[in-house]
């Protein structure tokens, strides 16, 4: 992981140090140190029961690899040795996306999407492992799906646990932006007793682009994270994180400025800079040193090839900063 800077910069003459430090909003932190495999797309990442770090992502029956330090990474296989049938359905290539790991009941839980790139004929499945382990995933089937007359698009899930039990999906990309349903802690599936589909980020003026919600709740407010702009296109990639508050899961979110997330709302997080190009497909880990921003970002030292991020977040002032 990133050291913190504070205790080099001590010893250094006041002048260099001011030189050293940001001079705009424009100056985003470079990703932590991670070595290994780590060519990745929409990375989620859990630190298991037993202290091994497990990070799965997209492609490959989503791609499991695993660190002891969180910092060298191996590839361990894939979530699944054979694609469910159902996925044919939605994916020619059975290429699964977005996972989104977790750990409850005594078991862990992954969402994921299955989709072709552009279709909103896409759909959200659902298994669990009792080890989160490469290879030892049972399927469980959809959760939520969309057609392409959707005019949603039911890909990059996102499991959120509030404090009162209640069990809520976020997921979407472009289209009318982001949803969020009610789910059933019993089935992992939709809770019948609320089947709405909620509203929580659009982008309903210029270009649709937003997708992969994550959300959190820290100091009495969840947050909604999410990717703005053009991912998968190598160094033209124009991804970036933004984020928004509100007092309920469901929303309203709105920015720093107070601009609702349905309106084209988003306060940045981690945009492009130098070799770090369009950084996106985010969820937030919780570990003991604090919380983690996991991401992926397009190399531009390497031809723009996918690489793991990883950076610590603050939240001092009310606000996720990046470092």
């Amino acid at each position: 992981m990133r050291t913190r800077h504070g205790t080099r910069w001590l010893a250094l003459p006041a002048a260099l140090l001011l030189a050293l430090l940001p001079t705009s909003a424009s100056a985003y932190p470079n990703p932590g140190r991670v070595t290994g495999d780590i060519t990745v797309h929409d990375p989620t990442m859990l630190r298991a029961t037993d202290g091994t770090y497990l990070l799965y992502s997209t492609h490959g029956g989503l791609e499991t690899r695993t660190s002891t330090d969180r910092i060298a990474f191996s590839r361990s296989g894939n979530a699944f040795n054979s694609p469910p049938s159902w996925w044919k359905t939605y994916s020619s290539g059975n290429d699964p996306w977005a996972p989104d790991i977790s750990y409850h009941g005594g078991k862990y839980l992954m969402y994921y999407a299955v989709s072709s790139f552009g279709s909103s004929n896409s759909a959200i499945g659902f298994a669990t492992s009792p080890s989160g382990k490469a290879g030892t995933w049972t399927d469980y089937g959809i959760v939520h799906s969309t057609t392409g007359s959707s005019n949603y698009n039911a890909i990059d899930p996102n499991l959120f646990v509030d404090g009162d039990g209640k069990w809520w999906l976020s997921f979407g990309s472009w289209w009318s932006g982001l949803k969020m349903i009610r789910l059933d802690p019993a089935t992992g599936k939709q809770y019948a007793g609320d089947r709405t589909v909620y509203g929580i980020a659009s982008r309903p003026t210029g270009t649709k682009a937003v997708e992969g919600p994550s959300v959190v709740k820290r100091n009495g407010y969840y947050y909604l994270f999410a990717s703005y702009d053009t991912c998968c296109a190598g160094t033209s990639s124009t991804y970036k994180i933004k984020v928004g508050r509100a007092t309920q899961p469901t929303g309203p979110y709105y920015d720093k400025n107070g601009v609702s997330m349905m309106n084209n709302g988003g306060s940045p997080v981690l945009e492009s800079h130098g070799r770090y190009i369009g950084p996106g497909g985010q969820s937030i880990m919780s570990d003991t040193d604090g919380d983690l921003l996991v991401y992926h970002y397009y190399d531009g030292q390497a031809s723009g090839t996918a690489k793991l991020g990883v950076n610590l977040l603050s939240w001092s002032g009310g606000w996720p900063t990046a470092y």
